[in-house]
C-alpha cells in the first residue's frame, strides 16, 4: 500500500512562537499538532500546504525548505507520509477553520506542556526547531 502523501507547516512568528492547531478529526482529535493535511491529486507539496494553511489557520504563507519527514499510522491500516516544511506567514488573519478547533501561537518553552499528537515533540527536537527542548 502506498503511503498517503501529507504536508505540515512549521511556522514561527517574530517572537519565535510556533503555530499549532488543535485537531478536531482523527487521528489526534483534541490534541495539538502542526497545521497541514493531505496532498490532493495534481497538487505539489507547496500548493497543498498553502491551501491547508489558509483553510485551517486563515494565514497566507510562503512555503520554504523541507525540514523533515515522518510516517504515522492512518486509519484502516494505511500510513501517512508527512513532509513538514518551514513556512513564513505573509498575510491573512489568524483564525481556526476547517478541521482546526483552535489555533494559537505557542512559546517554545510551553510546547511540551500541551497534549501534542504522538511523536510531534520528538520530531521538533530532532529537527532543531528553535527553542524547542
Amino acid at each position: 500500500m502506498q503511503p498517503i502523501p501529507c504536508v505540515g507547516a512549521i511556522v514561527l512568528d517574530g517572537e519565535g512562537r510556533l503555530l499549532l492547531i488543535q485537531r478536531t478529526t482523527m487521528p489526534g482529535a483534541g490534541r495539538w499538532s502542526l497545521p497541514g493535511g493531505r496532498v490532493e491529486e495534481g497538487e505539489t507539496d507547496a500548493v497543498a500546504l498553502a491551501r491547508e494553511m489558509a483553510e485551517e489557520t486563515g494565514l497566507l504563507v510562503t512555503v520554504g525548505p523541507l525540514v523533515g519527514i515522518v510516517r504515522r499510522d492512518a486509519p484502516n491500516g494505511g500510513v501517512y507520509e508527512i513532509r513538514d516544511y518551514a513556512c513564513t506567514p505573509h498575510g491573512g488573519e489568524l483564525r481556526a477553520g476547517d478541521d482546526a478547533g483552535a489555533v494559537r501561537w505557542v512559546a517554545p518553552n510551553r510546547v511540551a506542556r500541551l497534549d501534542l499528537v504522538d511523536g510531534l515533540l520528538d520530531a521538533l527536537r530532532e529537527w532543531n526547531v528553535p527553542g524547542i527542548s
